[in-house]
């Protein structure tokens, strides 16, 4: 089963807004109330056997069950005959906040940390319309449920042979900007791709964004660096309103717009530089470095402002979606190590930016040479070499010699839509 997700934006009117801002309201009102009813049966449950609070106690009957997904689920219909605000909003999407806030709970077990928090005024952004019977989206307009017709920029057309099976409605900038996501859906299963051909490695930092084997560069793009300027000025605007008024009000809503124009045009320069990546091998090796540990550090605010782990996300995404082969190598000792002849050269400061081996002599830069030892942990990790790679017995073409007659032959360019549509009509 092949499921993606296609993002619109949408276009409601000024009615629509008001009521999807009520629902919202609503929503996150029914996620506190399940996290509520949950983290009082935990309480009743956890007092030591030979001593009590001194504040104070809960009290509840042992007999009560866990308040579990199907248990608050059956809760919920008494619930809207109390409360008239649940009944306004579909039943589905009231089903799917419960079932929302349990998957949190679900998460939290299963690593350990981040137990589930109340989610204050404006911090619950989407509601989920889970299933369709037929296709909403129809002559530029989506039609949801209770909510009615709404203008979408239906800017890529939905395949003949995917099915609609939920639309997430999801709010930006404060409840200004909307948006559509469209999960789809096709019963046809698409391989994994296979490593083969021409592979890169590529060394993220920040001195350049990134830094392939064969020494291609691409000079980081400053967003919010460039941008702070004008940030600032809009926050110190809004900061001298009187809190919770109109004006306020506006120049919060300045800062958030800001904030997201910010975000949307790092995810697209993330995008291009992606696409750009796969245009030119068929395997690119990445290291596995957790970014949010430097983020942490004096350089926070470049690495932050660089996106790396998002770039890395959506690299991957785009690698498979095109039919290129993507995988993680370990990233210790990468500058530090000589691609030639592999000789430990010692720990560089981070204004040291040459490579210089002392004993082959090898010279070049510090993040080419990281590029070139990435790309050899990743060939090794697969076991390719240039000497392995030959014509397989199934007939798949493979090697540099055959990436040409690859391409001419559009076996790395082919549409995954039209593979979809192919494979099913074929089944």
């Amino acid at each position: 089963m092949l499921t993606m997700n296609y993002t619109y934006r949408i276009e409601p009117t000024v009615k629509q807004q008001a009521m999807m801002l009520g629902w919202l309201e609503t929503c996150r009102r029914l996620y506190n109330r399940c996290l509520r009813d949950l983290k009082d049966w935990l309480h009743a449950r956890k007092c030591s056997l030979y001593s009590c609070s001194i504040n104070r106690e809960y009290i509840m009957s042992p007999d009560i069950p866990f308040p579990s997904y199907l248990e608050q689920k059956r809760q919920l219909t008494q619930w809207k005959k109390t409360n008239p605000w649940y009944k306004q909003v579909h039943s589905q999407v009231t089903q799917d906040v419960v079932k929302r806030m349990h998957n949190t709970w679900e998460a939290f077990k299963n690593r350990g940390f981040g137990f589930p928090r109340f989610k204050k005024f404006g911090r619950y952004q989407s509601f989920l319309f889970p299933q369709f019977k037929e296709n909403p989206i129809n002559n530029g307009m989506v039609k949801l449920p209770k909510i009615g017709e709404i203008k979408i920029n239906q800017h890529r057309p939905i395949p003949d042979s995917f099915n609609v099976k939920g639309v997430r409605i999801v709010a930006r900038a404060r409840g200004t900007i909307w948006y559509a996501v469209v999960t789809i859906q096709c019963d046809v299963k698409v391989p994994a791709p296979l490593p083969f051909g021409r592979g890169i490695g590529i060394d993220i930092g920040l001195k350049s964004f990134l830094v392939t084997s064969d020494n291609f560069r691409v000079e980081p793009a400053r967003f919010f660096r460039d941008w702070q300027s004008g940030l600032k000025v809009l926050q110190r605007q809004a900061s001298r309103k009187k809190k919770r008024s109109k004006n306020w009000e506006k120049a919060q809503l300045k800062v958030a717009r800001y904030h997201h124009k910010i975000a949307n045009s790092r995810k697209n320069f993330h995008f291009q530089t992606s696409h750009q990546l796969c245009d030119q091998a068929d395997m690119i090796f990445a290291e596995d470095i957790d970014f949010r540990l430097s983020a942490k550090g004096f350089v926070g605010k470049h690495m932050l402002d660089g996106g790396f782990g998002q770039f890395r996300q959506l690299l991957s995404w785009v690698c498979w979606k095109r039919g290129k082969y993507f995988q993680e190598v370990d990233h210790k000792y990468t500058s530090q190590i000589c691609p030639e002849c592999n000789a430990h050269t010692g720990k560089k400061e981070l204004n040291q930016r040459e490579h210089i081996c002392s004993e082959c002599g090898y010279q070049t830069t510090r993040d080419h040479a990281s590029g070139r030892v990435i790309l050899q942990r990743g060939l090794s990790k697969v076991r390719l070499d240039e000497s392995e790679r030959k014509l397989p017995g199934n007939g798949v073409l493979s090697g540099v010699k055959c990436l040409d007659k690859c391409r001419s032959r559009n076996f790395n360019l082919r549409k995954l839509e039209a593979y979809a549509c192919t494979a099913k009509q074929s089944a």
